[in-house]
Order: C-alpha cells, then sequence, then structure tokens
C-alpha cells in the first residue's frame, strides 16, 4: 500500500503511528536492513525491547548507553526503538538529524508523573538547590535540570554536587531513595515512580527465594524500598546484565521489566532466569509503552520516516546543557 506524504501524516496524527498494512510475505528484517543502507539510518534500541526488534537494533544498552552512542552517531538519521524520552534526548544530543520512534503514544510513566509547569512551581520552593533529574523526564523538565543522570551514572551524578549544595531530586522517589542511602545525601524527592518497578511483589519474590535457594535476587533501584532491601544486588539494567554474565552464581531471580532477560540468556545461556513476579497475576511487570513498538512499526517508520520526533530550538538549547553535563560526569568516571 503506497501512501502519499499527506496521507501518511493524516493517519500518524490519528494513530501516532503509521497504521499501514504491509505484505506479510516480506522478511522485515531483510527489508530493515535494506532501508538503514539506503538511508544512513541506525537502529538504537532499548533492553526493554521486544527480541525481534533487539536482534534488528545496531546497539542494544540502557538510558546511558543509547544516549552516549546518540551522541556519536554518524548516521543521518536516528531510529530509536525505545520510548519518547529516549527520542528526545536523541533529538537534544542530534538536532541536524532526523529521529524516528516506531509509535509516537509510547511514552513513561516516571516522565508523565513531573509535569512541566507543576514541576516549576515546585522548584521554586527551593530557588538554592541543585536539580538533578533522572532520564527517564520530558524535554521540558530536562530545561529546568541542572545534571541529568540515569541508574548507570546517579551516584556519580550526586557525588558531583557540592556537600553545601541542596539537592532536588526527580522524578523517582524510589531512586531517590536508594541514592540517598547510597550517598547520604539528603535530597528532596520529587513524588512519581515507575509503573513496571512498583508492582514487583515482595511476599511472592520472597516466595521465589525459598523455592530457589541457589537462586540471587538482583533488582533495579528503581523498585520499592522494602524490595531493594532484600535484594542480593542492586543495579541499572546494564549492570545487572553484566552481574548475570559475570557472577559465578547458576540461578538469577530479576526484578526490572523482563525485555532484559532476553540479553541475558543470551549473554549467558547455561544460567536460569527467573523474572520476579509482580501483585497481580498480569504481565504487569512489562512496560506497556516499550511493548507499543513492533518491528511491522519500526519498518514502517523507516520506510516513510515518520513519525519523527521534533522539539523547538530553546527546548534543544537548554535541555541539553543537563545531558552534556552527564556525558562529561559518566566519562569521567569511566562509564
Amino acid at each position: 500500500m503506497k501512501l502519499s506524504l499527506q496521507e501518511a501524516k493524516n493517519k500518524l496524527i490519528e494513530n501516532g503511528f503509521l497504521d499501514i498494512e504491509i505484505d506479510k510475505d516480506i522478511n522485515l528484517f531483510e527489508e530493515i536492513e535494506k532501508l538503514k543502507k539506503e538511508k544512513n539510518a541506525i537502529i538504537l534500541g532499548h533492553y526493554y525491547q521486544i527480541p525481534a526488534i533487539q536482534d534488528v537494533s545496531d546497539f542494544v544498552g540502557d538510558s546511558l548507553g543509547l544516549a552516549q552512542k546518540a551522541a556519536e552517531t554518524d548516521a543521518e538519521i536516528i531510529m530509536f526503538a525505545g520510548v519518547h524520552f529516549m527520542a528526545e534526548t536523541a533529538k537534544m544530543l542530534n538536532p541536524g538529524k532526523k529521529v524516528l520512534l516506531p509509535d509516537l503514544n509510547a511514552g513513561c510513566s516516571l516522565a508523565n508523573s513531573a509535569p512541566a509547569p507543576i514541576f516549576k512551581s515546585f522548584k521554586a520552593q527551593y530557588p538554592d538547590h541543585i536539580v538533578v533529574s533522572y532520564v527517564n523526564s520530558s524535554a521540558e523538565l530536562k530545561t529546568m535540570t541542572d545534571i541529568c543522570c540515569t541508574s548507570s551514572n546517579a551516584v556519580h551524578v550526586i557525588n558531583s554536587v557540592p556537600k553545601d549544595k541542596g539537592i532536588i531530586f526527580a522524578p523517582d522517589r524510589n531512586l531517590g531513595a536508594y541514592l540517598m542511602k547510597k550517598t547520604g545525601r539528603d535530597m528532596i524527592l520529587w513524588h512519581g515512580v515507575c509503573q513496571v518497578h512498583e508492582m514487583f511483589s515482595w511476599e511472592k519474590i520472597s516466595q521465589a527465594m525459598q523455592d530457589h535457594p541457589g537462586a540471587e535476587f538482583i533488582a533495579h533501584p528503581e523498585c520499592e524500598p522494602h524490595v531493594l532491601e532484600i535484594a542480593d544486588f542492586i543495579g541499572s539494567t546494564s549492570q545487572l546484565l553484566n552481574h548475570v554474565k559475570t557472577s559465578d552464581v547458576e540461578e538469577f531471580i530479576v526484578a526490572t521489566e523482563p525485555g532484559i532477560l532476553y540479553q541475558m540468556q543470551k549473554s549467558a545461556p547455561d544460567k536460569k532466569l527467573y523474572s520476579a513476579p509482580p501483585t497481580t497475576t498480569c504481565a504487569c511487570n512489562e512496560c506497556p509503552f516499550m511493548k507499543m513498538n513492533t518491528l511491522e512499526k519500526l519498518y514502517i517508520a523507516l520506510k516513510y520516516e515518520l513519525p519523527e520526533v521534533v522539539l523547538e530550538q530553546n527546548i534543544i538549547e537548554e535541555g541539553r546543557v543537563c545531558i552534556d553535563r552527564m556525558l562529561e560526569i559518566s566519562k569521567k568516571a569511566g562509564l
């Protein structure tokens, strides 16, 4: 089905993605590879994407790794297989490049939890504080941020702030509480949460630990404090992956979005992995936003070069400052 550019834009406005029928007999992997070469495009995929998207990506990583890759790429088009704030970050780092997202509806509960106008009023109450914002935040909130961070570099970022300066940390209260404990710094926390990491059940995890007595329980710091208290290892997505790869332990119960288990199993095929159970019987520990992206949507987006993530110039210029500071701190720390 061939659409004009205007027809494609109309479909995009209606759906948030291009709802187009494609030939079911085509090999999407082959077609995507052809389009990448034709368009000088790179696909950056997050660990939480479905396996097929991870397999077709040129680079798979966590938020820090993806930001670093976006900052250094020579590609003319960046297809970001992740969620909206990640594509916004890539656009701020590459204002002259075209940044695509398979589905514009792929948002983030954390980013949504800190609306910029409300945060602006909150920040005004603490005029002398440094604002450290988790990368899981909107482009607008980043314009009000002094230093951005990811879970991989958050400790280094907090430690870079002078001891005589107060800190506002947004938007994840769980990561903020973990960082306060880890660094000894007192911080003003914005009360946002990741809906995925809030769903893990302490009771069911405790039972899983009894069922698998030889397994380590490893968790992402976005989990609630009472879940982190029983964890054997706490780390960012990439840190959890590396721990599984290098540890002598053979079994792991993993409390983060289960998309990471695909890369863990590829990296450590002989190890047994169990996704930490949520509080309900549904698949609530899967990120519904990450899973909005499909291989079909990615192919169509790359073919039509839509939907494109576009930011106003002042947002790019003001928002990029905190990201550049984060990348510099990470570089100095050897991350």
